[in-house]
């Protein structure tokens, strides 16, 4: 019986070499053709899953938020599971959004060329501001349930801290990526692991109460 396509899996593969294209020349030296050699495929076929090539733009910046929206979610799962303290898991969600390691360097130049682009597209756009929107309402929740746990004190509103942590972590990648070696003899990875436990520490004030005694 002749194998039935994994249009899925094509529709990844034409996103990764999208993702590549931009990471490795910008995202000006996309094309439908080079995208089609990169993902070992014929022009036809790529034309098959994508009209335009504003169709496939759209469809690779979906992928990769969701990659990195997938990690950051991992995370928070396996910190339920375990019952960790949120302020500790809330710090390991957001490590996935700076780029500390060549994955993530990666990740980000691809996300920041299509965030610039967004500016005069609007569907890349609904993208960029979805994804901003869904980490800070994660990021308002982890701060909710500190208060009902203890970790924060009960009268601190969890929208300004989010919006706070959240502007903290996005400008910091941007740090981060600019400074890749670190500064001041500083791994760039400790440093942001410090601004982000500092900042995360200025909200999560207390111990859970399910730890009391531990």
């Amino acid at each position: 019986m002749p194998r039935i396509a994994d249009h899925e899996e094509r529709r990844r593969q034409i996103a990764v070499a999208v993702c590549e294209l931009i990471a490795d020349q910008g995202l000006d030296a996309v094309t439908v053709a080079r995208t089609a050699a990169a993902a070992g495929m014929s022009v036809g076929l790529v034309q098959h899953y994508f009209r335009t090539k504003d169709d496939m733009l759209l469809h690779a910046f979906k992928e990769v938020t969701a990659r990195i929206r997938g990690r950051a979610d991992e995370r928070i799962r396996g910190g339920i599971r375990h019952r960790r303290p949120i302020a500790e898991v809330l710090a390991e969600a957001l490590a996935e959004f700076l780029p500390l390691d060549e994955a993530r360097r990666t990740e980000f130049r691809v996300t920041r060329a299509f965030a610039g682009r967004a500016l005069d597209a609007p569907a890349l756009a609904e993208v960029d501001v979805e994804t901003a929107h869904r980490l800070r309402e994660d990021v308002a929740r982890a701060v909710h349930n500190g208060k009902e746990c203890g970790e924060v004190e009960e009268d601190l509103d969890p929208w300004p801290a989010a919006v706070r942590l959240t502007a903290v972590t996005e400008g910091l990648a941007m740090q981060v990526y600019r400074d890749a070696a670190g500064t001041e003899g500083v791994p760039a990875s400790e440093l942001a692991a410090s601004v982000v436990a500092a900042e995360l520490a200025a909200v999560f004030t207390g111990k859970c109460r399910q730890y009391a005694g531990n």
